[in-house]
């Protein structure tokens, strides 16, 4: 994570508090966050040295029409400092200091397939008793993992994979 990045989340989250929007700003964020993510082609386009900036906020101001003023003023902040190529890293340090300011720690989940509602709903009865925070769940796919899961919440992990376990019996077979 850029430390521009960083600077420019938390000038933006200041903007959003100072005018009541913060909320739907942080809404904005996770809307950018899951077009970059699902799209390689606006990935592309916003790192690319070759779009000029004039371009990529005319592009921008057209996927994000009816975001707030406050994420509109981002993108022109952007355009004059021809940056656009942290928008998602921005985007996704907004949404931590964000959490971090409401109290809410997120529980990032690795399993080797999606989890089902239910085991989503068993997870986040553990996590929320490991945390004095309240929990939100972030699942990410990892078919490498074999089976299991890894939890990480903060700077605590519990890893439960089958790959981690088998790493272990081999580590006791090398000794």
């Amino acid at each position: 994570m850029s430390r521009a990045a960083i600077r420019y989340a938390k000038a933006i989250l200041e903007t959003a508090l100072s005018s009541g929007k913060a909320n739907q700003v942080n809404d904005d964020m996770k809307s950018i966050i899951a077009a970059v993510n699902s799209s390689a082609d606006l990935k592309d386009f916003l790192a690319s040295p070759i779009i000029t900036s004039e371009v990529k906020m005319n592009v921008l101001s057209e996927i994000f029409g009816s975001v707030q003023a406050d994420t509109k003023s981002l993108f022109r902040l952007l355009q004059e400092n021809k940056r656009f190529e942290i928008l998602e890293a921005i985007a996704t340090q907004f949404n931590v200091q964000f959490d971090e300011m409401n109290g809410v720690e997120v529980a990032k989940v690795t399993t080797a397939f999606p989890i089902p509602a239910d085991l989503e709903a068993k997870i986040l009865a553990k996590a929320t008793a490991m945390s004095t925070k309240k929990i939100t769940i972030q699942n990410t796919v990892d078919p490498s993992i074999i089976g299991g899961f890894i939890l990480r919440i903060g700077d605590k992990q519990y890893n439960a994979s089958v790959s981690n376990r088998l790493q272990e019996l081999k580590r006791e077979f090398s000794n």
